[in-house]
Order: C-alpha cells, then sequence, then structure tokens
C-alpha cells in the first residue's frame, strides 16, 4: 500500500489549483475520495485551506507531474524516501502576489491577538510588513481593518514554528528585565 502524501487536503487543493490531472489522479494520490476531489474544484470542500506544495516538500516532483498530466490512466508515485526538512534561513525575499498581499495584516493581526507580549517591531520583521502597519492595526487605526481576518502565519507559511518561538521567548526576556528593572526603580524610590 503506498503511502498518503502530507496534509492530503491541502495537497489536493494544491493540486487542483495547479495541475491539469484528473480528479481520480489527484483522489488516488491524496488517499481521498474522488467526489471530495470534485468538491474542492468547486469550491465546496476545503474553503479556507491553503494548497500545500508536494513539490516543494519533495513529495513529488515537476516530471512526475507532467508525465501522468498527459497519460490520464498513469498514476502519481510519491518519491517515498525520508524527506528532509530543510532550514530557510537564508531566504531571498520574493515578490508577493496581489491575492497573498491581505495575509501579512492578517498574520500581524493573529499575533497580536494571540501573543500580546510581542513588539511591535517584531511582529513587522516576522510578518514582513512595516512597524507603522503593525501599530495601526494594534491601535486599529488599519485602513482596512474592519476586513482583517486573523490568520495563523506559520500555517499560511510566512514564517516557521521555530522563528515564532525564538520571538516568543525573546520577548518573555525583555518583560522579565522591565519587571526587574522596575522593582529596582520602586526599591530605590523608597530608600
Amino acid at each position: 500500500m503506498s503511502k498518503a502524501p502530507l496534509m492530503p487536503m491541502a495537497t489536493a487543493v494544491w493540486l487542483v489549483e495547479n495541475t491539469s490531472l484528473t480528479f481520480k489522479q489527484i483522489a488516488d494520490f491524496c488517499k481521498l475520495h474522488e467526489v471530495e476531489i470534485q468538491g474542492i474544484a468547486d469550491g465546496e470542500v476545503a474553503k479556507g485551506i491553503v494548497g500545500y506544495n508536494p513539490i516543494m516538500s519533495g513529495q513529488l516532483s515537476n516530471e512526475e507531474i507532467k508525465l501522468s498530466s498527459e497519460d490520464i490512466n498513469r498514476p502519481l508515485n510519491i518519491i517515498d524516501e525520508e524527506i528532509e526538512i530543510k532550514s530557510s534561513e537564508n531566504k531571498v525575499k520574493k515578490y508577493v502576489p496581489l491575492s497573498k498581499r491581505q495575509d501579512k495584516p492578517d498574520s500581524a493581526l493573529w499575533l497580536i491577538k494571540n501573543h500580546a507580549i510581542l513588539k511591535d517591531s517584531q511582529i513587522a520583521k516576522l510578518v514582513g510588513i512595516t512597524k507603522n502597519s503593525v501599530t495601526s492595526i494594534r491601535n486599529k487605526s488599519y485602513w482596512n481593518y474592519n476586513s482583517l481576518s486573523a490568520k495563523d502565519p506559520v500555517a499560511m507559511g510566512l514564517f516557521t514554528q521555530k522563528d515564532l518561538l525564538k520571538s516568543i521567548e525573546k520577548a518573555e526576556r525583555r518583560v522579565t528585565k522591565e519587571k526587574k528593572d522596575k522593582e529596582k526603580s520602586n526599591l530605590a524610590h523608597k530608600n
């Protein structure tokens, strides 16, 4: 029995949006029902699920997709080897399509709501927007505030969970230091 890809539903969404494979080929590869794939294509299933690129994760190759696209009877074959999760620390800034640009303010709102301890400058650096934008989102004065919807930036691939944890740890150290400094100044004022 062949293995299913990581995040089968998100992978199916990506394959429907980015390939000319048949619903049956996608369903067989993702271990889903063909009706679910039809529902994804119609926009009735997997609403809000961000597509997961199986090429980037090393589970499929462009050649494999091309071969199966040309022959509707040929199944997709998963690359069955240990997947090495690469660190993208030397990540190059790239063009962000218009359809994805709203993700950054949405992500900033999510970070403000879920990790209020983070400074605006930390959120701006993580998400990739200006500090002024983060501050205006926090103050609810952002030009498009009413249409923002908080979205998890890690799930959307803006940065890694590791990056988020590093920033939270740094913020916690800062808060601890500020408390100690405040206690010292209060003691100094009492004496």
